[in-house]
């Protein structure tokens, strides 16, 4: 299987130096380092790495505002590693789609599970994103496709059976899915009667 890509953000060198050592003796690949949010942005984008290891605090860009960004561009998820737990910035990685958030100083034994969990239920949202994605692709197709066999009862006096027939055999035919057949029988009809 192969290693899981991480990437470690902290303003203080020899945190990442020793986190660096950790995760790589926990099985886990560095693939990259920042000092600040914003250069953890670039890099995640670049790199498209399976997890970030944040601090909060750090110069220019904080890490609750670079996992924001990074969790509503879809990049990767987000592990927020650091010494702050006042309730405030607890709310504010809740709200930033932060996956998990461990505070200092924490054992070795403690990385590796919180890794895979934020790994795994970052797996499951995007799924479950798709799936919400698919489902509402195929809510737009039946309305769509209910549209035009009305259409087509209407003005070529089929069944709802000989209607719903003829948008899937012109999709058969043109090899193009239902949804583009719906929506041409809408289109033509409504320029139809504009014109």
């Amino acid at each position: 299987m192969a290693k899981k890509r991480l990437i470690i953000v902290d303003d203080e060198p020899i945190i990442r130096m020793d986190l660096r050592e950790m995760l790589t003796g926990l099985g886990y690949e560095v693939v990259a380092e920042a000092a600040d949010g914003a250069t953890a942005i670039t890099l995640a984008k670049q790199l498209k790495p399976d997890l970030v290891i944040m601090d909060i605090k750090m110069p220019g860009l904080d890490g609750i505002t670079a996992a924001r960004i990074i969790a509503e561009e879809r990049i990767a998820p987000v592990l927020l590693l650091t010494a702050y737990s006042q309730p405030e910035l607890v709310e504010g990685a809740k709200s930033a789609g932060v996956i998990a958030y461990l505070v200092k100083p924490f054992r070795e034994s403690d990385l590796g599970p919180a890794i895979e969990v934020a790994i795994e239920r970052y797996r499951e949202l995007q799924a479950l994103e798709k799936e919400v994605a698919d489902l509402k692709d195929a809510l737009e197709t039946r309305k769509l496709v209910d549209q035009a066999k009305g259409i087509l009862m209407d003005t070529q006096g089929l069944t709802e059976a000989e209607a719903f027939r003829r948008i899937q055999k012109l999709s058969m035919n043109t090899r193009r899915p239902m949804k583009e057949i719906a929506q041409a029988i809408i289109l033509a009809h409504q320029l139809g009667k504009e014109l």
